[in-house]
């Protein structure tokens, strides 16, 4: 009796220690405890494994600066989404639970960041506001408080995050972990302003309360960093001699030592020596054989500095072949390359196939990519433009020529690129040992003048061409071969090359590069569409290469030399007004002759909004010409639409001729065609409007414009402009391909892809990664194919792993999307490869280099063929 009263007394004062109510100490004391060891301790734990995975997974990129703080990926909250619905759960049981415990605004805390983690922003700010006003505990006030500072900045709120500021800055008794947090979050917020200053003084206060060695040596890192970019050598070179303290990671103290001689001071040709065979000595440790890209791009940017550029080339064009760990390397390689291309050369071709190669290796959300898609839309446009007229205008010249001459030229072609061929054979000859030991051998000679002949590329080449010449294309083989082979077989077939086979397996894949006479004769222009077709790409294209030219690359000569070959080669053209006038601007901008195209606007143009420009060149821009032309049109559109055509036109004229340039001006030349409609003849009328369609960047002008133009047209004319529609009711009619086309669209209008005609494209063939193996012929037949069907483009085959599903092969570069489609309808009709499944065939596809970036992080395969079935077939 007396054991079970003692038991009684025990679950009674535990049911009473249990109560989240009873505020006593020994209630007050279980709470704590449990609270604290047991809900918050877990809920904690969970989040700060999210926290340690997040910082896991970030790949620093020490050829930018760092940023302040790792940034938090989606990715990787979406992986561990388990984990903090758990921290959510166990931090609102100790809150739940242990009401009277002094660890509930610790949880509510940890739910705030929980919310934060999750893009709850609006509910992770109601809670630390909530903690912030009703904690009694100081240092997690000001723990909160640095929290919703850093999400008010993540959200740009800074009028929000100065008050939080200035609330800090009367705060007293601030904890020593706080003020670390604190500056660095401050630094943070300087670096989200801009403000370089702000952030290197941030990140020098918080050094001062730092604690962890490893943190404190990647702020030095940073500051170092900073440092080096302001133009402070000396404090840089101090600072990343610090970033080596702390037991970094290897990667860190590779860049800081690699960047600390940058910064060194360099006062004669010894210490020049000194860091040259420091470079050196890095690319041979094998401890940074991942790194050998590295090492080599910063060798390039040192030898930069030296005024070396064709090193630096060298040097940049060795590190994009070299191994490297970080991808973004190659493309921070390229961009340089670039950069030195547009910058010292004015190379603008090259610029942007190494910015399209940089693209290739950079995130699409980097801002370096972003900046680079920005400067390459105007490069994009001249390449394509340029390129266009180089090859049409060569064409053309050959469509004038007699067949025999036409012969004669591509004969020639043939022979200069089999001589290019032979060079560069001689060329990637290299000399070997002359030792005295060679004489004992009975093939000593290994140089480029070797008697040997299967030792001596050049001769093999030579040979090579030699029998193309004698023989054409025919197989390679020994007479021995061809006699077994005609024995047993009426049809011989080319003998199988074994990986060991001296039979000049190099000269032959390098022969496949040369067209063939057929091909080179069959490109050439025959019949008068063909010629028209590429004279209208021309005269467009000399248009707006002068446009772009003169707006946007600021080449104002070159400008003018392409403008002036539009108005000469196309007198006709109804862009003619238009290059008159960037004519007489960049007359004017050089201080030449501008006036002969002010005479021209007006001898030949009078009612252009282009010679009214030129007639009044003091004449009111902006708004202030916007506003005050606007009325005017409402005015003329009044008396037109009262019957007063004259009246109407009088008014145009005269707001044309004061506010010549403005966002109503195609209005109002539309308006003053429609007069024309009703007071001129119909033939005046119709050319007009079709003057006025061909020029208009407006498309609801335009589409306005060609419904005025439908009943001008002739009954064949109008079957041209609008097929006849099916009968309705009669499904046997319907076509299935316009069914396909509009669920296509569909799928266009929702995809993340944009198609682009001027823009570098690829093309790809997708597969398993065990296809990829069996595929061993696959390369040999890509090479055929391309010396039969596009010998000129000097096409690269390249194999990636676009992850663990899927293998592709791709086939670069075509300079714009309809020579990839080209290329792709040719491979559709005339590839065959033995080893290749049809179903891989079937479903290539070409992407641009943009989509390619989009494709290569989103991974999903089937997205991307949707909108290529829409775009390009």
């Amino acid at each position: 009796m007396r054991k079970f009263s003692r038991l009684a007394l025990v679950i009674l004062i535990f049911c009473v220690s249990c109560s989240s109510e009873r505020n006593t100490f020994v209630n007050r004391t279980f709470h704590n405890v449990t609270s604290h060891y047991n809900a918050y301790y877990l809920a904690d734990v969970r989040l700060k494994e999210v926290e340690e995975e997040v910082y896991q997974n970030y790949k620093e990129d020490y050829t930018q600066v760092l940023p302040v703080f790792i940034p938090f990926d989606s990715a990787t909250v979406q992986a561990n989404e388990e984990k903090l619905s758990s921290s959510r759960e166990l931090a609102s049981k100790a809150i739940e639970w242990h009401k009277i415990s002094n660890w509930v605004d610790d949880s509510y805390f940890l739910l705030g960041k929980v919310d934060y983690y999750q893009s709850h922003f609006d509910d992770a700010k109601n809670t630390f506001k909530y903690v912030n006003v009703n904690s009694k505990s100081t240092d997690l006030r000001h723990q909160t408080l640095v929290t919703l500072l850093r999400l008010y900045v993540d959200l740009n709120e800074f009028e929000n995050a100065n008050f939080t500021i200035d609330y800090f800055s009367k705060e007293v008794n601030i904890s020593k972990e706080n003020r670390y947090d604190l500056y660095r979050t401050l630094a943070y917020y300087y670096e989200k302003r801009g403000d370089r200053s702000g952030v290197i003084g941030a990140l020098d206060k918080a050094l001062e309360y730092s604690k962890d060695k490893k943190e404190a040596s990647r702020i030095n890192f940073i500051l170092a960093q900073r440092y080096q970019r302001q133009g402070f050598d000396a404090l840089a070179y101090e600072y990343y001699g610090k970033a080596l303290a702390g037991n970094p990671p290897y990667e860190r103290s590779f860049y800081a030592q690699l960047y600390a001689q940058q910064v060194a001071e360099l006062n004669a040709s010894k210490d020049l020596k000194k860091v040259r065979k420091y470079y050196d000595d890095l690319y041979e440790d094998q401890k940074n054989r991942d790194l050998k890209d590295v090492v080599i791009y910063e060798k390039a940017l040192f030898e930069e500095k030296q005024g070396d550029t064709q090193l630096t080339l060298d040097l940049l064009h060795q590190a994009a072949k070299e191994p490297g760990s970080n991808p973004r390397v190659k493309g921070y390689i390229y961009q340089k390359l670039a950069e030195i291309n547009l910058d010292t050369f004015q190379d603008y071709r090259a610029t942007k196939y190494y910015l399209d190669s940089a693209l290739t290796f950079i995130s699409e959300n980097d801002p370096v990519a972003l900046d680079i898609t920005s400067q390459k839309e105007s490069l994009d446009q001249y390449v394509f433009h340029t390129e266009r007229i180089q090859g049409n205008d060569s064409l053309l010249n050959l469509a004038k020529l007699s067949p025999d001459q036409q012969k004669l030229t591509a004969e020639n072609y043939i022979k200069a690129e089999e001589e290019r061929l032979i060079r560069e054979a001689e060329a990637k000859q290299k000399p070997k040992s002359t030792s005295i030991f060679d004489n004992l051998l009975a093939f000593n000679d290994r140089g480029s003048g070797s008697t040997f002949y299967f030792d001596n590329s050049a001769a093999m080449q030579q040979g090579a061409i030699d029998f193309r010449r004698t023989w054409g294309n025919r197989p390679l083989q020994d007479n021995w071969r061809r006699s077994a082979a005609s024995f047993q077989n009426s049809n011989p077939t080319t003998p199988e090359q074994k990986p060991g086979d001296s039979t000049a397996i190099e000269p032959q894949a390098l022969l496949n590069q040369l067209p063939t006479l057929e091909n080179l004769l069959s490109e050439i222009p025959s019949s008068p569409e063909q010629i028209e077709t590429l004279n209208i790409q021309l005269e467009e294209s000399y248009f707006e290469l002068g446009k772009l030219l003169y707006f946007d690359l600021k080449e104002t000569e070159l400008s003018i030399g392409n403008l002036e070959t539009l108005v000469r080669e196309y007198p006709n053209s109804s862009r003619k007004p238009e290059a008159y006038y960037l004519l007489y601007l960049a007359q004017k901008d050089l201080g030449g002759d501008s006036q002969q195209y002010i005479n021209r606007l007006n001898r030949e143009f009078p009612e252009s909004q282009y010679t009214f420009s030129v007639n009044n060149p003091d004449a009111a821009s902006g708004n202030l010409a916007y506003v005050e032309s606007s009325k005017r049109y409402e005015l003329a559109y009044k008396a037109y639409y009262d019957g007063n055509h004259q009246e109407s036109r009088s008014i145009i004229k005269s707001a044309l001729e004061e506010y010549p340039l403005t966002r109503n001006t195609e209005r109002l030349l539309l308006l003053d065609i429609m007069n024309t409609g009703k007071t001129q003849s119909r033939t005046v009328y119709r050319e007009r409007l079709e003057n006025y369609i061909r020029n208009t960047q407006d498309e609801n002008l335009v589409d306005l414009a060609r419904n005025m133009l439908k009943p001008l047209l002739t009954a064949s004319e109008l079957a041209e402009l609008n097929p006849p529609k099916l009968e309705e009711g009669d499904s046997t009619k319907t076509d299935n391909s316009v069914l396909e086309r509009s669920e296509g669209d569909e799928d266009l209008a929702e995809s993340p892809y944009k198609y682009s005609e001027s823009t570098t494209h690829i093309f790809v063939l997708a597969m398993e990664p065990g296809q990829a193996e069996s595929a061993k012929s696959l390369l040999a037949d890509l090479e055929s194919f391309h010396s039969a069907n596009f010998s000129k483009e000097k096409l690269r085959t390249g194999e990636m792993n676009m992850n663990s599903e899927n293998a592709i092969y791709i086939i670069s570069p075509f300079s714009n999307a309809e020579k990839a489609k080209e290329y792709y309808r040719k491979f559709q009709k005339g590839f065959n490869s033995e080893d290749l499944p049809k179903e891989v065939t079937a479903n290539a596809f070409v992407i641009s280099i943009e989509n390619f970036q989009v494709l290569h992080k989103s991974k999903n395969l089937k997205e991307y063929r949707a909108f290529f079935k829409s775009a390009y077939k």
